[in-house]
């Protein structure tokens, strides 16, 4: 049985014409507020987030020899195929420059990437692939390490955005944790669609 008409067939038109006629007085826009969030201790707090979001941090401002003591961890050492794009570290058994097709990436174990600078609000890692051929690799990798200096860490993501820079055809984004889901049952999967695991490491 189909619905009937209203008996007034412009009564559409007729409350969108009141709407219309209706005038709203301007108002001038709230301020924008961009000073956020700051803290006395930017890593430690950065450290505090990344952990409470599945992500492990190391900090080698100590060690004289940081390439060094990355080759010692268990997930760099147990790992079978590697890359490595930070300049000056010989930790990859595969150059991403000789790949052609970023589908031969599927056997990657551990992808070591620089990150330009840390987010102390959020735990996130700004990463573009300025020095990454195949920024499919980030995603593709069983296990992701980020390398941060010391001195790049900020407090908010408004400095963070206003950090942010692209060239013409610029690619970048921010890392928190590895891949995770809590779509189904409310159960948190770490390593769903990405990464099963990221560690950030703090350099000098």
């Amino acid at each position: 049985m189909s619905a009937s008409l209203p008996a007034d067939k412009n009564a559409r038109q007729s409350i969108l014409d009141r709407i219309r006629s209706r005038e709203v007085p301007p108002r001038a826009l709230p301020p924008v507020f961009t000073d956020g969030i700051r803290y006395p201790d930017r890593w430690a707090n950065f450290q505090e987030v990344l952990l409470s979001v599945g992500g492990q941090f190391l900090n080698l401002t100590s060690p004289a020899d940081v390439a060094t003591a990355l080759q010692r961890l268990p997930i760099v050492e147990s790992a079978r195929c590697r890359v490595c794009a930070v300049s000056g570290w010989q930790l990859g058994h595969l150059d991403l420059n000789t790949v052609n097709d970023p589908r031969d990436l599927a056997g990657l174990d551990l992808a070591i990437f620089p990150g330009h600078f840390a987010v102390a609000e959020n735990g996130a890692v700004w990463v573009t692939d300025a020095s990454i051929r195949h920024r499919a690799a980030l995603f593709i990798a069983q296990h992701l390490l980020l390398v941060v200096p010391q001195s790049e860490c900020v407090d908010n993501m408004h400095q963070a955005y206003e950090r942010l820079a692209f060239g013409e055809r610029g690619y970048g984004l921010f890392i928190s944790g590895p891949s995770k889901t809590a779509d189904i049952e409310q159960s948190l999967v770490i390593g769903a669609h990405g990464p099963r695991s990221l560690t950030v490491v703090v350099v000098p």
